[in-house]
């Protein structure tokens, strides 16, 4: 069997995407800033794209800017802010953001800016009181992952967007929140949200890789971090990438018309995989057992002798078995380190070395998940006994 359990790492895109795309490659390939019928044709199917995507996020169209990626879309949202500044502010994100945000907040305070990170309790959420407590007078920009990629826990980010809101401080901030895995798994809206940036990315959402988008709220101020022609309202200059944005806009459509029966469906595989995985002793779940992303099974391996079980070690043995998952978060899967994640939510640096993520999607049936469950105990028993092994020759 052959089972793909990596969905927060990237998505298949689906045939209708591929589709679309197809056509668009072929009877709208022109540069849409064009004025004649080859650019307008280009500039159609864009802005069709652009609307969907908006409608997945609440959102209106003129407030969707394209990026290249969820990663750029972010980039754009901390530096956008910075970059209006000619001496350091202040700014305010969680302990547990994605890389996305967390480097180029650390450039940001190597060039001066005051960074506060709020800490997260065992489940990886933040405490909204934590960061009523770090708001300033000088506090330009608040970014909270709205879903952690590596552990699943959902932030509070409505209650957090109201925190800032009704801070005494004369000069708000403005807040973002990294909405990536949120996208096509639970419903957006900005608006309830009360957020004036927000990312999302395209092949999360079986779209294709190498598109983004980043909401911004009409009336609020960024400077680009490309500069050139002035596409997508000034802030991101540069040909866009017509075919892949159509692709992400079918991809948002469909999300959108499937995402109450998908959430139900997925919500149920979890509980069914965390259910199974949960009576094995050797295995703990990580982050939050209800406020978590719905497709989302993250475990750790509390017993773990050194690197000998690290979550790479079971992530290999899974592949041999044919199941694909991931080791903590994927930007990290390459490397045998301690993940910040974990450290950040009090785990010591071996037992942040074992985590474990699977991640479900329109693929997986319970068949896949029964079969991994199976695969997961009887690949963690064998590795323990090798250990005990080891040990007794010692």
């Amino acid at each position: 069997m052959q089972i793909y359990l990596d969905y927060s790492a990237t998505t298949p895109p689906r045939a209708e995407v591929m589709a679309a795309m197809g056509s668009a490659m072929k009877s709208s390939w022109g540069n849409p800033s064009s004025l004649h019928n080859w650019g307008s044709r280009a500039a159609t199917v864009m802005e069709t794209a652009r609307m969907q995507v908006a409608d997945l996020m609440g959102a209106s169209g003129d407030a969707v800017v394209f990026t290249a990626s969820g990663t750029e879309a972010n980039n754009l949202a901390v530096m956008g802010v910075a970059q209006q500044y000619r001496k350091p502010r202040h700014m305010i994100i969680s302990a547990v953001e994605h890389s996305a945000i967390a480097k180029p907040i650390t450039l940001l305070e190597q060039w001066g800016w005051q960074i506060t990170r709020l800490p997260v309790d065992c489940y990886g959420q933040v405490h909204p009181i934590d960061l009523a407590k770090a708001l300033r007078e000088d506090t330009v920009l608040v970014s909270v992952i709205y879903g952690q990629s590596e552990v699943g826990t959902i932030q509070p980010i409505a209650e957090l967007a109201a925190i800032i809101k009704a801070s005494e401080h004369i000069s708000k901030p403005l807040f973002h929140s990294d909405a990536v895995q949120i996208a096509g798994r639970l419903p957006i809206d900005v608006q309830k949200l009360g957020v004036d940036l927000l990312s999302i990315s395209s092949h999360k959402i079986y779209g294709p890789q190498g598109a983004g988008a980043l909401y911004v709220k009409p009336g609020t101020d960024l400077m680009p971090l490309i500069n050139g022609g002035g596409q997508e309202n000034h802030l991101r200059s540069g040909t866009q990438a017509v075919p892949t944005i159509v692709g992400f806009g079918v991809a948002a459509e469909l999300a959108r018309q499937e995402l109450s029966q998908e959430q139900q469906r997925l919500l149920k595989l979890r509980d069914r995989l965390i259910e199974q995985l949960q009576c094995h002793p050797e295995l703990l779940l990580t982050g939050h057992p209800q406020q978590r992303l719905p497709h989302h099974v993250s475990f750790y391996l509390p017993n773990a002798n050194g690197e000998q079980v690290s979550g790479k070690t079971l992530v290999r043995q899974l592949n041999l078995a044919g199941i694909g998952i991931s080791a903590g978060s994927a930007c990290h899967s390459g490397k045998l380190t301690p993940s910040p994640i974990l450290q950040a939510m009090g785990f010591s640096n071996t037992a942040a070395k074992t985590g474990i993520r699977l991640t479900l999607g329109h693929q997986t049936t319970e068949a896949d998940v029964d079969w991994t469950a199976m695969v997961v105990r009887q690949i963690i028993e064998r590795v323990m006994m090798r250990q005990l092994v080891t040990a007794g020759i010692k």
